[in-house]
């Protein structure tokens, strides 16, 4: 039995979140299988949130994380392009302003633009409602500046730290929260995992309905996305965005 925990390493793992701090964790079992998610589909599905989707689906929904771009992301949309596969971008306020043609061709090429909040911060820290909506509307407001167009309501919290009062807010303003069931430690720029190792993760734990996590600001991503993407396909699955999800 391996305990995951995307983005730090915890000792205690949650079984419930209630109002306090949590970070988003998984407990994986079985090769091939849907991880256990620190709260259960249930609980998630009262707020509008997601982690997974259909276990009897040979389906993956594909996702990307960005605070900064790091130069990979023309060639991940160019590997995506070659695959027919539309995938979810969150991006923060500081990508949208320094990257605009990147933000519109994601919207051209048919993928989903997400609000992963303005600035970053710890979301599990904000108590207060004012607080909370101006961190997803003020990217709602740069994105509509840049594209034109009324920012898709999905939303991740940076770095998975949330708590059920978050939950309650994004629902609130009209939210879907996506959390993720496939993720590895790809973000670090000093510690980018080798080939071999991306693809002990990815492949192994690849799952019916995994909503997959990674970051466009990886190297290593850029590099494996093309036979990645080839090997699920191998596997026997096809993608879908998250607006099928949350209808699924």
């Amino acid at each position: 039995m391996i305990i995951i925990f995307a983005y730090e390493t915890i000792s205690n793992f949650s079984v419930s979140v209630s109002a306090g701090i949590s970070n988003w964790g998984l407990k994986f079992n079985e090769s091939g299988t849907t991880p256990i998610g620190n709260e259960t589909r249930d609980y998630l599905k009262k707020y509008n949130a997601y982690y997974a989707g259909n276990n009897d689906e040979k389906v993956i929904y594909l996702t990307f994380d960005a605070g900064y771009e790091n130069g990979y992301t023309q060639d991940i949309l160019d590997t995506l392009k070659k695959h027919d596969v539309k995938a979810a971008f969150f991006l923060v306020g500081h990508y949208i302003d320094k990257e605009p043609e990147l933000v519109k061709r994601m919207i051209e090429e048919g993928h989903i633009v997400g609000n992963h909040t303005y600035s970053h911060p710890d979301m599990s820290k904000i108590a207060d409602v004012e607080s909370f909506k101006k961190e997803l509307n003020s990217l709602e407001d740069i994105y509509k500046q840049t594209t034109g167009l009324d920012m898709p309501k999905y939303y991740r919290p940076p770095q998975g730290k949330f708590n059920e009062e978050n939950l309650k807010m994004a629902n609130e303003m009209g939210y879907k929260t996506i959390f993720w069931s496939l993720a590895y430690q790809d973000w670090s720029n000093d510690k980018q995992p080798s080939r071999e190792t991306a693809f002990e993760k990815l492949i192994p734990r690849i799952h019916p309905g995994a909503v997959v996590l990674l970051h466009s600001t990886s190297k290593t991503n850029s590099e494996i996305l093309d036979e990645l993407l080839t090997k699920w396909k191998e596997m026997g699955y096809t993608f879908r965005t998250i607006d099928e999800l949350v209808k699924n």
